[in-house]
């Protein structure tokens, strides 16, 4: 079976009266994404510049891929720049751009004369669209246009696409190695490796693969993932384990919110504890110090909560992996990677394919699928707005006035970003104990090669011949 799975538990029904209920709900949801993606190109039109939540500074249009390409044509990325990014960003940029433009230029001449960068950056954004559009109509033809067109228009793909940032590629990368599309295991292995060696967190759901016995792909990817890093560390020349470690740990340490401007789209609640703590900017000042404390507690409690039932879910994976998909044990992994550590707003691309895969049936996978259409909408509500600021916008090449505020999704998104995958695991937990239930140890002949599942349990023998044997691959 491929490493994408099923894309539900078999044995229910191809359609049930809630799933046509399911369909005109993700419809009327990708038709507020679609308003919203319109009043983005509106209001972009008129001002020059792309509304909250998009990125504050108009100037900074697609930065994240010229900086990184600056680099790939010099020396010193891993010294001076402290990057975290492993050597194959840097051998992919080299290639995607006009090396003449990156001798002596920073900045605005690197995006004016490269040409070339800002075209690749481009196709490769088609090149997401085309892989997702297929891989969800090899699942459900009936919700792969609402579903396919929320993802790739939606806010983090969007933001993704306005930063320029390498998310790009590695969410091609992960489509290609945990989707439905490619058929030999080792193509799926080749393109897991590659996507980790563009987001190391993505070696989370590698580690995933383990939950389900899958003990020849993970090597595989493993493989896959080490040869990648040496090819491409060969041909840059620079970029060992030691100092991508460092870095990241240089990175994860020495991150501090000094103002509203460090909470302004984030993935996780990591910017607004390092702000309620006081670690940059004195906020006790401006709300005092018993609302810090008690948000304090508040979102450490949230976290907690969220990692507890992600592990508990990954446990139940473990116990019955003929239950579970594969993309969903990935979820799992990437969803609690993310947790950990700020990986950007445009990151959440990743969870939300896999996400997108799940089918329309009792009450927590359509409460996750609603959570997705949610996060993709791109439009925020201002909460309170904050005096109008003049930037340079780079669409306009001159001022602009700028018109920004404090917004909900600073508090709500990382939540939204949490919910999602707990309702899944939630689901996970409940199917798996009514499995363990009902079936019990003994019969399950299938995995009778696996370690012991817990200690005193007996091997499982051959159950007798049945038309209704599992088939859960």
């Amino acid at each position: 079976m491929s490493m994408a799975g099923k894309p539900a538990e078999s044995g229910t029904p191809a359609v049930r009266p809630y799933s046509r209920a399911g369909l005109w709900v993700e419809w009327v949801l990708a038709l507020v994404i679609l308003a919203a993606f319109i009043r983005v190109g509106i209001k972009f039109y008129l001002n020059g510049y792309f509304p909250q939540p998009f990125f504050y500074e108009p100037s900074d249009t697609w930065m994240d891929w010229f900086n990184t390409a600056y680099w790939a044509h010099n020396t010193g990325a891993y010294d001076s720049w402290m990057t975290i990014y492993p050597p194959l960003s840097f051998i992919l940029l080299k290639f995607m751009g006009l090396p003449h433009c990156y001798t002596a230029g920073t900045g605005l001449e690197m995006r004016d004369c490269d040409w070339l960068g800002v075209a690749c950056l481009h196709v490769l954004y088609v090149i997401d669209i085309v892989l997702v559009a297929r891989a969800f109509s090899k699942i459900d033809r009936r919700t792969a246009l609402p579903r396919s067109f929320s993802l790739t228009v939606g806010m983090p793909m969007l933001y993704g696409l306005e930063r320029g940032n390498l998310i790009l590629f590695c969410f091609a990368f992960l489509v290609l190695g945990f989707g439905p599309l490619l058929r030999s295991a080792r193509l799926r292995w080749f393109f897991i490796g590659m996507a980790v060696n563009l987001k190391v967190y993505v070696i989370a759901a590698v580690a995933a693969l383990l939950l389900r016995r899958k003990w020849l792909a993970f090597e595989g990817c493993i493989i896959a993932t080490v040869g990648v890093y040496l090819v491409t560390y060969g041909m840059m020349g620079a970029g060992t384990p030691i100092e991508i470690y460092r870095n990241i740990t240089e990175f994860s340490s020495s991150f501090q919110s000094a103002s509203v401007l460090d909470i302004w789209n984030p993935s996780t609640y990591m910017p607004l504890k390092s702000l309620l703590g006081g670690m940059g900017f004195p906020i006790t000042v401006v709300i005092g110090s018993r609302p810090a404390e008690l948000g304090l507690v508040a979102i450490n409690v949230v976290e907690f909560s969220a990692k507890l039932i992600l592990l508990a879910g990954a446990a139940a994976t473990w116990l019955r992996p003929e239950k579970v998909p594969s993309y969903r044990a990935a979820m799992f992994a990437l969803s609690f990677a993310m947790i950990t550590s700020e990986s950007g707003t445009y990151s959440q691309i990743l969870v939300l394919f896999l996400l997108f895969m799940e089918r329309w049936e009792g009450f927590a996978r359509p409460a996750a699928l609603v959570i997705c259409y949610i996060v993709c909408v791109p439009a925020e509500i201002i909460l309170q707005a904050i005096p109008t600021l003049i930037r340079y916008s780079y669409f306009t090449g001159g001022p602009v006035y700028v018109d920004f505020g404090i917004g909900l999704g600073m508090f709500v998104r990382p939540l939204l970003n949490m919910l999602g995958p707990v309702l899944i695991a939630l689901h996970t937990i409940r199917i798996v104990w009514l499995d363990v239930r009902e079936q019990g140890w003994s019969s399950r002949w299938r995995y009778r090669r696996d370690f012991a599942l817990l200690p005193g349990v007996r091997r499982p023998s051959r159950p007798p011949a049945s038309p209704t044997a599992d088939n859960q691959g």
